[in-house]
């Protein structure tokens, strides 16, 4: 970033648009990386980690459900507890 001025240049921007854009699903990396997209791509970012927080926390229940099912003991428990560290 440019700290002459504490101004971000256009092409900063658009460096920064399509790093986003690399990490965002397929559909979202079609559109064009102009300054004109840039507040969409943005609303589209937070609304893709929002979505992503989504799953992070079902998964986390879906597995809390499952180890409770579970004998502590049991090689299966083990083995989730090992992927999980």
């Amino acid at each position: 970033m440019s700290s002459r001025r504490g101004r971000i240049t256009d092409e900063e921007i658009n460096e920064l648009i399509s790093k986003i854009q690399a990490v965002l699903p397929e559909s979202s990396r079609r559109r064009s990386a102009s300054r004109s997209s840039a507040s969409k791509l943005l609303k589209e970012t937070c609304g893709y980690i929002k979505s992503l927080h989504q799953e992070v926390d079902d998964l986390s229940d879906r597995l809390s459900e499952l180890m409770s099912t579970l004998d502590e003991t049991s090689p299966q428990a083990e083995i989730i507890r090992s992927l999980l560290r």
